[in-house]
């Protein structure tokens, strides 16, 4: 299970994207947990759509179901309509 960080911006991206990328690299299913994720950015959420298609161009399976207002209300804002991302939001 790969827990977001609360603060998703800019500043944690970089931390984040690295242990992701191991995460990713060491299994074959790849679970998120975003409860914890209060805050995230545009870059954030850039991270996220990367991560979810990486994961699904290495053929691996993703277990998430966002339960973070804050996500969802973020990719709402942004008018992200990127099926390969939105199909994890319950927004």
């Amino acid at each position: 299970m790969f827990k977001l960080p609360a603060q998703l911006t800019i500043a944690q991206v970089d931390d984040c994207k690295a242990k992701l990328l191991i995460e990713i690299d060491e299994n074959d299913v790849i679970s998120f947990d975003d409860s914890d994720v209060t805050s995230i950015d545009t870059v954030g959420v850039q991270l996220l759509l990367a991560a979810v298609t990486y994961i699904a161009s290495q053929n691996k399976e993703l277990n998430w179901s966002s339960s973070s207002s804050a996500i969802q209300e973020s990719v709402k804002q942004l008018g992200l309509n990127e099926a390969i991302l939105n199909q994890y939001l319950n927004a």
